[in-house]
């Protein structure tokens, strides 16, 4: 397990590495309008969520196949209702870069919610060296 999580800590690095070099050029092309201030800080916050919930998905794998897809699916549901509670605190909060923010933060859901999804595919396949689904 901890190997699999370095390995996915080393992937999720570079992969905001390569996201974090797209917004650079994106903030220099587009209308500093399209882009809020708290960009870094998200990136931050996905890394972190992504590797909470990673963690506890590759702790169920040791179990049963149906604590995983429990863990699974409550780990969807809190990242959720957290994303929800966020973007709604912001708005809030912060009237004059509501849309930036929340357009940034949608951009950031998707990439990182795709990545952590191939990525929990890719291990949980029964022909994984390291899976231990049963």
């Amino acid at each position: 397990m901890k190997s699999a999580y370095i390995k996915y800590l080393r992937n999720l690095l570079i992969f905001s590495g390569i996201l974090g070099l797209v917004t650079v050029i994106l903030f220099f092309i587009l209308p500093k309008t399209y882009f809020s201030p708290t960009i870094p800080f998200l990136f931050v916050f996905f890394i972190a969520t992504s590797l909470i919930s990673f963690y506890y998905l590759l702790r169920s794998t040791d179990k049963k196949f149906i604590k995983f897809v429990n863990t699974f699916l409550l780990t969807i549901i809190l990242k959720l209702f957290i994303y929800a509670g966020v973007m709604t605190v912001y708005a809030f909060l912060n009237r004059s870069d509501a849309i930036p923010f929340m357009l940034g933060f949608f951009v950031l859901y998707l990439c990182y919610t795709i990545f952590e999804t191939i990525c929990i595919i890719q291990y949980t396949q029964p022909s994984h060296p390291d899976c231990n689904i049963q």
